[in-house]
């Protein structure tokens, strides 16, 4: 089986996962693989600079990520460049990684806030999406990644509106108030709707 988790940027994903990896689930986190196949060397890092040039490497020779994350968020050119080098590295690396997960008998979390935008979902056999006030996205994305609020907001508008993930989700987990409130919603969610001898692969075509 595999839940999709997505939802606005700064919605608490990650502690929601975190959260699932204590029970029969193995996460797969789309930021963390995308930042692996980024590193220099690596095929991402290489279609990376040739299609922006080595301006967007720092000294060391690895990419300076704010310095990219300001083109592509102030240019809806670029980020859709990006996102056509990224986006099919990220979907077959995190196939594979569900396929393996799977044959070991244990659940998939598919974690990833561009899930809709990539079509991960139709590998999903549920999506959960952690829903958080536009307020509250603001204030945990200036404290982690020190922006701005313009910087802030252009991140939150740069990705499908939240309303959308709603529409499209078979799960809703509101998520704005403590983290105790947010592990007993998804406590509620699991016992209800996953099952743990729930083995079944997905269509890896």
């Amino acid at each position: 089986m595999i839940i999709g988790l997505t939802g606005g940027i700064a919605s608490g994903k990650s502690t929601a996962a975190e959260y699932l990896s204590t029970k029969n689930a193995e996460v797969v986190d789309a930021d963390e693989i995308s930042h692996q196949i980024t590193i220099k060397g690596e095929k991402g890092w290489e279609q990376i600079k040739n299609k922006f040039g080595e301006g967007i490497l720092k000294e060391d020779g690895e990419i300076d990520r704010r310095e990219l994350g300001n083109i592509i968020f102030s240019c809806r050119e670029k980020k859709e460049l990006l996102e056509s080098i990224l986006h099919p590295l990220i979907i077959s690396e995190m196939k594979q990684k569900a396929d393996k997960i799977i044959n070991q008998g244990r659940i998939v979390i598919f974690m990833a806030p561009l899930l809709y935008e990539t079509g991960l979902d139709s590998y999903c056999d549920k999506v959960w999406v952690i829903n958080t006030d536009r307020k509250k996205q603001i204030e945990r994305i200036k404290k982690r990644d020190e922006l701005t609020v313009l910087e802030a907001e252009k991140r939150i508008d740069s990705q499908l509106p939240l309303k959308e993930k709603i529409e499209k989700a078979d799960t809703v987990i509101d998520n704005n108030g403590s983290i105790r409130e947010l592990k007993e919603k998804l406590d509620y969610y699991w016992e209800k709707e996953v099952d743990p001898d729930d083995k079944n692969s997905f269509n890896s075509s």
